[in-house]
């Protein structure tokens, strides 16, 4: 347990809202490769840890409620009652986001601006606001795990005042279909994870080849499997 008394005073934190490996591994697509969602989580709290920001990771051992919005819904809450005014949520699913796009989160909501991070299947991978944007009841019946998740939030933020802030897009991976598409754009990501999506595919290419490779992808098929809101890096949590 982390006195938060001793620690410099914020206005924001981050909840990593993140099953453990071994959870995602049965509900996700990519069954068997617990190593995949090992190295997502690590590196997702490397990236939080670096932002310098406290935070919050809540496994399914933490989460309660019988759906993801309930779940998702009271995570949060849980981390505003600790009496922070914003809060960044992010998942553990994205090998493409980086500590400056908590960053550039962070400075927005400074700025009195919610933010949101488009995933490619219609979701969100990052999330933030001020408390005063909160109302669970209306929050808990946003179209969770549907293709117009991102489109229903931003109307939920344009009521409350102002139109969502958005940052790039990136890609959530819930399926190998969802690996493919990221060979697309292996400049936005790290060799090893190049390494460790070629030894899912049992692939046997070079790391210096791998860039070469491909995949012919139409995103006009993308399967809306997700509203997201998911080598080692040792790192505190604060503990709930």
């Amino acid at each position: 347990m982390v006195d938060l008394s001793l620690r410099p005073i914020q206005n924001t934190a981050i909840l990593v809202f993140a099953n453990s490996a071994k959870k995602d591994g049965s509900v996700k697509k990519i069954s068997g490769n617990t190593l995949l969602f090992e190295a997502l989580t690590a590196q997702t709290l490397g990236i939080v840890k670096a932002s310098g920001l406290p935070y919050y990771h809540l496994t399914e051992k933490e989460q309660h409620g019988n759906t993801f919005g309930e779940r998702f819904t009271h995570s949060l809450q849980s981390v505003f009652d600790k009496g922070y005014a914003h809060v960044i949520a992010i998942g553990n699913d994205s090998p493409q986001l980086k500590t400056q796009h908590l960053l550039e989160a962070s400075r927005l909501l400074q700025q009195g601006k919610s933010v949101l991070g488009p995933s490619m299947d219609g979701g969100f991978y990052l999330i933030g606001f001020h408390r005063s944007q909160f109302n669970p009841e209306q929050f808990q019946a946003l179209p969770w795990q549907s293709p117009s998740l991102l489109k229903k939030t931003q109307t939920y933020f344009a009521s409350k005042g102002e139109p969502a802030a958005l940052l790039n897009v990136l890609i959530d991976v819930d399926s190998k279909r969802d690996i493919k598409r990221l060979f697309n754009f292996t400049k936005t990501l790290a060799k090893r994870w190049l390494a460790l999506f070629s030894i899912i595919f049992h692939k046997k290419m070079a790391i210096d080849n791998i860039h070469k490779k491909v995949f012919k992808t139409n995103f006009l098929d993308i399967p809306f499997n997700k509203g997201s809101p998911f080598f080692p890096f040792p790192t505190p949590v604060v503990q709930v």
